[in-house]
This record gives structure tokens, C-alpha cells and sequence, in this order.
């Protein structure tokens, strides 16, 4: 087998091996199966154009032509000509595929069916992406190691969707595809080297020698650097797992006390949970509490503000306190309260790592690896563990402040004032300048919160749309400001945001609306109940849910005008609550068909996507795309140096197809080859030399004796003959000579200037030059071509 086609399977296997990170995102998963038949396919073409041979830019167009029909056939056959060749239509298609793609990827948790053409074109268009790149750098251009570029983009977006239950079994197949590609590259490039590398005979006792030898002490170095990748974190106390911790575990710390959760942004795991096409329950819920329209269940708390958007913030995590929990921070002994009993029942289906509880809990029983977070008063689960299932109890305060209480609240601890009322320096002055001129008559804090409130809710003209287009962004708030439509997300990130700027201590809540009651005495929450709403701090009271959502939820009671010829009239705010008597009808989920939710506004319900700031508000597709191009050109951008002078050399020295039949150009090069090696070492090349002084002042300055000085002599005789005999004669082993002169000036130099000549090497000033002699020719041609009207004859 031939080295390029040895390092064609290998680019095709590394590929393929690092692509089973995403099988664990998608079920079923045959399309792998298919997958990597268009990536042989793919590889063929490529290995069949090296083999005409075609240059390269042709052999990578050949292949990305193949890449699209194959596309093309696949995904849009009925828009194209001939079922083949791809038109506007076409391209269309693909367009409309992509989009819906982004979609169920928003709409689906993980697993996603494999059903949707949006997803599968991701998957297997994105695969056939970097087998390209892969193939490209690794075959076409003879540099495996960058190719771990772009199957690093693969796994680490693979390994960033996934659960990370068995992150460390991808990552295990990734690398060893990556090591069996960089050892095809070196067994190839061994080869080159001559009989003493390349064939050599098995001994009589059976074992192979010559380049067998060091391709099985590779192998046993890349076995040992992937048990140390995957073992030694583990334990270094100092780092919360390693690669075989589950990444998505929510706590780093084992089962212990302490320990820290990480800013994973819950938007994220709701958006995987609860974004499916049905309305089902989610939830099913028995409580104490007579009125239900109080009941919000609380997941998570979002305190984190960038000017895009809110996430959770990285806290401390202890064990869950086995009795009472602590008092919530904030509240006095003289605020009413009442302790209420909850039971929940999650679903099958229901895959939270965060727990939905009444707020604030004084009390839990549940089974399963849970840890507790006190500043939120919020339960995640560890190393895995989620809600899908799960049947579990909490004892909850309902906290019953009245207006003079909020009213008369003082002034907020300096720690939580300084951490909750921090805003970027990027939101625009839009929104404090709005809450100044909304709340500008107000007389304490909880009457600024309280005209933020009706404002959002009633006064302010805004309109609750779920299909409505904001955008994203540190804008997104000032559009939403001014077009004032959206839906919970907006809303409730728009008032922390101004109560944030008026220097109320916010944050942002995430979990679920009150459900609907059911026949039986239960309360039936569904998919449609998933909400948002802001808590803002006052003292003596601690955090106080407030409902900006118009139409959505229940008003708190303390917000609630109870005085006569109040400016607000009561008719037109939100129903402050909803019957606790047993409804005989089904629930919204149950209602609600499928026709009709496919219909604008369809039951009248809130979006599955409105605690997920996704769709028309988030990024899309092609944004991902351009992120992740311009991550792959910056982190190649620092190797841009080492991987022209590569090429370089190995054209020069005869690696791509130019032997040395040709005496002339190849001793030529190969002199340019050894001086400017010269040169990477800060010996910088002399053109007023001829080659013979060249060279005395290269063996002079580099310290080069024995061998490699011979060499240096024997490549200027070379030259010499070629310039000046009349018919010059051919020398052999002019290659050879570069090599052992490069190795003996490595030998003679410090490690700096040997990582300098790798990594930064001195002679791609030559690009420079050439660029600038190119430009003068362009203008000198310019110039030659321009008309001339002045004087003639």
C-alpha cells in the first residue's frame, strides 16, 4: 500500500472515529452509516485526482464539487437538474433544511430523532465539512498535525451538546483516530529516508525491522499519552474530575460537602427539555396551598447579566441539608408565612439537572444524588442525576409581605447590592434612561418595582407574542423597549435589567407558571407553563416575585392596588387568580391538538421556546458556522509560519512528484532550501556571495564541522556546476546533504532558537517579498496598459 493511500484512509478513519462523538445527539444513528460512505466517496475522489495527477487547488475544487452533488442527491434531488446538479432552487432547499434544522435542534431534546432532513443535513453536510478539511490538510498537502484542527471543531462541539455521560469514550476514539492518522504521516515520511526505513526484512525470528520498529514505539507513545490524558486529571486534586467526569454532571465535587456548580446557562438544558413538538405534562402536582395561581415552581435562579443575556453565576454547592433549611436570607420574623406540603411527579421524559420547587423550600425528601445551593436555594443534580421520573416532596414557605412592609424595606446588605445590581458597560442607555422616566414619581424602591411591574403588564402598550422577532445581542432589550412585543424571556430580563439600573438588587427566575387544576385534586403542569419572571430584594422581605408578563401568570397579591381611585384600573390587569376548584375539562396539554398548534398563537398558550431565548432571538445556523471557521482561523493563524515553511521545504527538497531529473531546478532549490534554513537559524542569506563562500560562511557561522560541513560543500559544488559547467551533471543525495545540515545546525543551537526556526521561522520574510514584487509588477503592467492621449509623432 502506497503512502498516500495510506494516509487517505487514515484522514477517512480520523474523521469518522471523531464524528462518533455526535452519535449519542441523534437516535437512531444509521446516518453514520451513510455518513461514511460519502466521506469514501469523497476520499476516492480526492485520492483518484492526486493520482493523474491534478494540482492541488483542482483536487480540493474536484472534491468539494462531488461533496455538493452528493448533497444535492440526497437532501434536494426534486429541486436540481437531473436529480444531480444543484440550481437556485436547490440552494434554496438547503437554505430551508439548515433553518429547520435550527430549529428542531431548538425544538428537540437530546436524543433528536433522526427523522427531521434539517438535522441529518447538519450532520452528515457538517461530517462531509471537515472529512474535507481533514483529507485536504492530512493528504493533499502532507500535514497531518494541523488536520487535528478541524477534528477538534467536530468533538468539541459534540462533546459541548452531549450529556457527557461517556464523553471520555469519544474523546478515547477521537485521538486514537487523530494518532493513527499522524502515524500513517510518519510512516510515509519514514519511508522516504531509504531502505533503512522503508522495507527492510522481517529477521529470523520473525520480528519486522526497519521503519516497523519505530511505528510500534509511536504507537506504544500514543497508548501511554491517552491513558495519561484520561487518568492523571483525575488525580490532581486541584481540578474537579477529568475526562472520564461527566461533564454535564451539574457538581464537581463527588458526593461530598463542598464543591462548586458551574455558569451553565439553564436556558440551555430547558430548551433540550421542554422545546418538543407535543404539549405535554410535564409535572404533576398535589400541594396544601389553596390558591393555586400562586404556585410558580421555581428551577433556577439567573444572576449573571452580560448585556446578551442572564445565566447562573458560578456558586458554592454543599449536601443537601438533612433538616430544616436555613431561613431564606433577607427575611424578617414579623412577615406573615405559612408552611406548605408539595408533592411532585416528573416524567418519564422529564430530563431536568435542576429540581422545580415551590420558593422559597424549607425542607426536601428525594431520592437520588442531589446537591443544594444556598444562595439560590436551589437543588442540581450530581454526576448525572436529573428529574426524569422522580417523585419527591418539598416543604415550602408561602410568604405573605404586605405594600407597607416592601415600602419601608431598608436599604440591602452591601454584598448583595454590589453582586445584583452590576450591569455591563455594554447595555445601552436606553434602559436606565426608561426606568428613571417610568418610575420617576415613585417614592421608595418597591414603588419604582411596582410602576416597572404596571408599566410592562398594563400601561406600557406592550403585547405578549410569541412569534414576535427581537433579535439578540446587547440591543436586544433597547429593541424590545421600543417595539414592545415578546414574550416571558423578554419581559422579565427587560425589568432586572432596570431595576438593576435603579439600584434594586434583580435576578431572573426560570421554571414553571401555575398549571392547570385537575379532576382529581392535582394541578397539571405542561410544557406550555414554562416561564420566566424577575425577583427582585428588599429587606426584611428578601426575594420578591414580581409578573411584568401581560396575560401570563397571577400578579402578586403585595402589588395589587387595594385603595379607591387608584389610576389602575383592576379589570385590565392580569387575572390575580385562577379557580383552585376541580376542573372536569382536560387540561391545556390534553386540548390542545395538534392542528392547532400549528396555527400562529394555537391554543392561546404560552411557546414551548419561551424560557429559551433561541429561534428568531438567537443566534443562527450560519452564525455557528462563522463562529466556529474564524475559531479554526485563529487558533491556525500562529501556525500560518511553520506550515508555509513545511511546504516549502518539502517542495523544494523533491516530497511532491518533482525528482531529480532535472538538474538544474532541483540543485537550485535545494541550495535555496539549505540557505535559508541557514537563515531560520539567524544566519541571514548574502546574495554578493558566489556558493562557494556562501557556504564557508554558513559552515563558519553555524559551527558546523564533519558531516554536515561536507554536506554544505557538496550542495555549493552542485550549484556551481549547474551555473557555470557548460553540461551539468547530476549529483545525488543533494536532499540528503539539506537534512544532515539542518541536523547539525539544530544540534549547535539553543531550544529557543530551535522553537524560533520551527515556529516563527526567519526566511517567510520571502512571502513578503514576493507579494511586493508582485504588486510592482501589477502596477508596472497598469502602467504599460494605460492610453495614451498627449503628444504623438
Amino acid at each position: 500500500m502506497s503512502g498516500r493511500v495510506r494516509l487517505t484512509l487514515g484522514a477517512w478513519a480520523a474523521t469518522l472515529m471523531a464524528s462518533c462523538a455526535l452519535l449519542p445527539l441523534v437516535q437512531p444513528a444509521t446516518w453514520i452509516v451513510q455518513a461514511a460512505f460519502l466521506l469514501a466517496v469523497q476520499a476516492g475522489v480526492g485520492a483518484a485526482a492526486r493520482r493523474v495527477p491534478l494540482a492541488r487547488p483542482l483536487t480540493i475544487a474536484a472534491q468539494a464539487l462531488v461533496t455538493l452533488f452528493l448533497l444535492t442527491f440526497l437532501f434536494a434531488r426534486e429541486q436540481a437538474l437531473a436529480g444531480l446538479l444543484p440550481g437556485p432552487q436547490a440552494f434554496e432547499r438547503f437554505a430551508f433544511l439548515l433553518e429547520q434544522g435550527g430549529q428542531d435542534i431548538a425544538r428537540y431534546a437530546i436524543p433528536a430523532p433522526l427523522e427531521s432532513d434539517g438535522i441529518r443535513l447538519m450532520l452528515i453536510g457538517g461530517v462531509l465539512i471537515i472529512g474535507l478539511l481533514v483529507d485536504t490538510l492530512a493528504v493533499t498537502f502532507r500535514s497531518a498535525a494541523p488536520a487535528g484542527l478541524p477534528l477538534l471543531a467536530l468533538y468539541s462541539v459534540a462533546a459541548g451538546l452531549s450529556d457527557g455521560g461517556s464523553d471520555w469514550l469519544w474523546f478515547l476514539v477521537a485521538a486514537a483516530g487523530y494518532l493513527m492518522l499522524l502515524l500513517a504521516e510518519g510512516r510515509d515520511r519514514l519511508s522516504q529516508w531509504g531502505r533503512v526505513f522503508g522495507g527492510a526484512p522481517r529477521t529470523g525470528t520473525g520480528e519486522p525491522t526497519g521503519a516497523v520498529a519505530p511505528v510500534r514505539t509511536g504507537r506504544r507513545i500514543g497508548v501511554v499519552a491517552l491513558g495519561i490524558a484520561l487518568v492523571v486529571p483525575l488525580a490532581l486534586p486541584t481540578m474537579n474530575g477529568g475526562l472520564l467526569d461527566s461533564v454535564g454532571a451539574g457538581a464537581g465535587a463527588g458526593s461530598g460537602g463542598g464543591g462548586t456548580i458551574s455558569a451553565v446557562n439553564p436556558l440551555v438544558s430547558l430548551r433540550d427539555s421542554l422545546n418538543a413538538d407535543e404539549d405535554q405534562q410535564v409535572l404533576s402536582v398535589k400541594t396544601e396551598m389553596a390558591d393555586v395561581s400562586d404556585l410558580y415552581l421555581r428551577i433556577v435562579s439567573l444572576d449573571d447579566f452580560d448585556g446578551t443575556t442572564w445565566k447562573p453565576s458560578r456558586r458554592s454547592i454543599t449536601a443537601v441539608p438533612e433538616g430544616p433549611f436555613p431561613t431564606p436570607i433577607g427575611l424578617s420574623a414579623d412577615v406573615k408565612r405559612a408552611e406548605v406540603d408539595t408533592s411532585i411527579s416528573a416524567a418519564d421524559w422529564y430530563a431536568q439537572d435542576w429540581l422545580p420547587m415551590p420558593y422559597p423550600p424549607s425542607g426536601v425528601r428525594i431520592d437520588g444524588n442531589w446537591r443544594y445551593e444556598p444562595l439560590g436555594m436551589t437543588l442540581v443534580g450530581d454526576h448525572g442525576q436529573n428529574t426524569r421520573g422522580l417523585t419527591y416532596q418539598v416543604r415550602s414557605l408561602d410568604v405573605q409581605p404586605t405594600a407597607e412592609q416592601l415600602a419601608a424595606a431598608g436599604p440591602p446588605p452591601e454584598a448583595i447590592r454590589r453582586d445584583f445590581t452590576e450591569l455591563p458597560d455594554s447595555l445601552p442607555a436606553v434602559v436606565s434612561r426608561t426606568a428613571r422616566q417610568v418610575t420617576a414619581d415613585a417614592a421608595n424602591p418597591y414603588d419604582q418595582a411596582v410602576k416597572l411591574q404596571d408599566w410592562f403588564a398594563v400601561t406600557g402598550g406592550f403585547e405578549y407574542d410569541t412569534q414576535v422577532q427581537v433579535g439578540s445581542g446587547s440591543e436586544a432589550i433597547a429593541r424590545f423597549l421600543r417595539d414592545k412585543q415578546g414574550f416571558c424571556v423578554h419581559f422579565s430580563f427587560a425589568m432586572a435589567a432596570m431595576a438593576r439600573s435603579l439600584d434594586i438588587p434583580a435576578r431572573v427566575a426560570v421554571g414553571f407558571a401555575p398549571g392547570s387544576p385537575q379532576a382529581d385534586g392535582t394541578v397539571s403542569v405542561g410544557l406550555r407553563d414554562a416561564h420566566a419572571w424577575p425577583e427582585l430584594y428588599f429587606e426584611g422581605v428578601g426575594w420578591t416575585r414580581f409578573e411584568p408578563t401581560p396575560t401570563r401568570g397571577s400578579m402578586p397579591p403585595y402589588t395589587l392596588p387595594d385603595t379607591p381611585g387608584s389610576s389602575v384600573p383592576d379589570d385590565t390587569r392580569p387575572t390575580q387568580s385562577t379557580s383552585a376548584a376541580p376542573s372536569a375539562t382536560p387540561s391545556r396539554s390534553e386540548s390542545c391538538t395538534p392542528e392547532q398548534k400549528k396555527l400562529d398563537g394555537g391554543c392561546g398558550s404560552e411557546s414551548p421556546q419561551a424560557v429559551l431565548p433561541t429561534g428568531d432571538d438567537g443566534p443562527k445556523w450560519y452564525a455557528f458556522l462563522a463562529w466556529a471557521l474564524a475559531g479554526l482561523a485563529v487558533l491556525a493563524l500562529p501556525l500560518a509560519p511553520m506550515l508555509w515553511r513545511l511546504r516549502t521545504r518539502s517542495v523544494r527538497l523533491g516530497a511532491h512528484g518533482r525528482g531529480e531529473a532535472d538538474a538544474a531546478p532541483h540543485t537550485l532549490a535545494v541550495w535555496q532550501e539549505l540557505t535559508d534554513t541557514a537563515w531560520d537559524f539567524g544566519i541571514p542569506p548574502d546574495e554578493s556571495l558566489t556558493p562557494r563562500k556562501a557556504a564557508a560562511r554558513i559552515v563558519r557561522l553555524g559551527g558546523l564541522d564533519g558531516t554536515a560541513a561536507a554536506s554544505v560543500h557538496r550542495v555549493a559544488d552542485a550549484v556551481e556546476q549547474v551555473l557555470y559547467a557548460p553540461h551539468p551533471r547530476l549529483t545525488a543525495g543533494l536532499t540528503d546533504d539539506v537534512r544532515r545540515v539542518t541536523a547539525g545546525m539544530s544540534a549547535g543551537a539553543g531550544r529557543a532558537a530551535r522553537l524560533r526556526a520551527v515556529l516563527a521561522p526567519r526566511s517567510t520574510a520571502r512571502v513578503l517579498w514576493a507579494a511586493s514584487d508582485w504588486w510592482s509588477g501589477l502596477r508596472q503592467r497598469a502602467v504599460s496598459l494605460r492610453p495614451t492621449w498627449g503628444k504623438q509623432g
